[in-house]
């Protein structure tokens, strides 16, 4: 009766979404990478067959994680922190170079991708360090600390060339303001990205310009005005960011990211050169976007897509696997995917926002948050609103990893959810 019990206090809600995001995801997986007129599903050559595979041992995954006692993920998280930067490091010597990143490990057949398993790691350390008695996130030395504990694996995964990757990590900055952090921190973050993008497109001349109308502006218009030095060290402080992001760009940043951010900016002056990067770098996002747009309304239906069947789209079943959402189901697929995402974000939150421990809400706006982060830049890339990023549609895109990080960060919160109980 004790065991019934428990087993019904899993939220089934999310639960739910988990496997309709899981499932949907392997029939456009199935679309995107089947070849010929007819489909053996049990063809594990092919990726649908992997896929297929990797879903049904994530099951077993499922079942392992339920059964630990959620005050082991509590207990335990400075270790899984410390086991998980180990594989990240390592890499460097034992890593498998795919795509010019060195993100996997070759195991047999198998390819894993440790940082992918990051994250969930990342998330209990920051649940844990937070929910210490001693640690005051408005203290400017937990403020440190925390910064280096998301820091140290978002460095690690961008020296492995996985910049995607590295971007999700930046996700955690919601889940420090859910716990205190000044907005200051957001403001800052945001101004900083709006500086990068006005000195890549108006060069650092135009953009010092703005900046000191703006920062002047705002000092000599205020009643109370602070001292000079003030506006002054913000000033030098923005010259200096512009001026090492265009260094960044033109000196740093590998040619391949370079040309993709030149692309959505137009940075190229030259129309004609321009025109011929978007046709050959951009290939891959014109034709997801033309195979989006050919769905229409309702799409042209399952293992219909003749852009999708016709391989226009390379590698469709991993980063642009919307794309086939977007023709074989049109609009209406589309905005339903759209709304599962919606749903299992706001499920988690209000879940979070239950929690009778903070180490179990910390945790659950991390997963939010990651998860948040991947739906948004992936959407994002495929539909051409921000740069081409090689990073997954959490659930949905094809791969092993992807799917057990996903799981395992989704789960550890809804065994700690289930208990409600995580102190000792």
């Amino acid at each position: 009766m004790v065991e019934t019990q428990r087993f019904l206090r899993f939220d089934w809600i999310t639960i739910l979404l988990f496997l309709l995001l899981v499932g949907f995801g392997w029939l456009n997986i199935l679309s995107a990478s089947h070849v010929g007129d007819t489909v053996d599903y049990l063809d594990f050559s092919q990726p649908y067959g992997k896929q297929l595979l990797f879903i049904f041992l994530t099951f077993g995954l499922i079942v392992i994680l339920l059964a630990i006692d959620s005050k082991f993920y509590e207990r335990f998280s400075s270790v899984i922190y410390i086991i998980s930067m180990l594989s990240l490091v390592g890499l460097f010597i034992f890593g498998k170079n795919v795509n010019g990143a060195t993100s996997w490990y070759g195991i047999g057949g198998m390819t894993i991708q440790p940082s992918e398993f990051a994250k969930a790691a990342t998330a209990l350390a920051v649940a844990k360090y937070l929910s210490d008695l001693n640690t005051d996130i408005k203290n400017f030395k937990d403020q440190l600390s925390v910064f280096a504990l998301i820091g140290i694996p978002a460095i690690l995964v961008l020296l492995q060339k996985d910049a995607g990757s590295t971007l999700v990590y930046g996700a955690f900055i919601f889940v420090l303001y859910r716990e205190g952090l000044s907005p200051a921190y957001l403001i800052i973050s945001l101004l900083f990205i709006v500086l990068c993008l006005l000195s890549l497109k108006f060069g650092v001349l135009a953009t010092s310009l703005i900046m000191a109308i703006i920062v002047f502006g705002f000092h000599f218009s205020r009643k109370k005005k602070p001292i000079i030095i003030q506006p002054i060290a913000i000033f030098l402080i923005g010259i200096l960011a512009s001026f090492g992001t265009k260094y960044f760009y033109d000196n740093i940043l590998p040619a391949h990211q370079k040309d993709r951010i030149t692309i959505w900016l137009s940075l190229e002056k030259d129309p004609e050169k321009l025109e011929r990067m978007k046709k050959t770098i951009a290939y891959n996002l014109n034709e997801s976007e033309k195979a989006i747009s050919s769905g229409g309304l309702t799409g042209k239906g399952f293992l219909e897509g003749t852009r999708t069947t016709g391989k226009f789209v390379p590698e469709q079943h991993t980063d642009y696997i919307f794309s086939t959402v977007g023709e074989e189901w049109g609009f209406l697929g589309s905005a339903l995917v759209v709304i599962l995402f919606v749903l299992l974000l706001m499920r988690i939150l209000h879940l979070a926002e239950q929690q009778k421990s903070q180490f179990s809400r910390v945790y659950g706006y991390s997963v939010a948050a990651i998860i948040f982060m991947h739906f948004l830049i992936n959407i994002g890339m495929v539909m051409g609103l921000i740069p081409t990023i090689g990073i997954p549609l959490p659930l949905f895109s094809y791969g092993g990893s992807g799917l057990w990080g996903f799981t395992i960060l989704l789960f550890i919160f809804i065994k700690l959810d289930s208990d409600r109980i995580n102190q000792w």
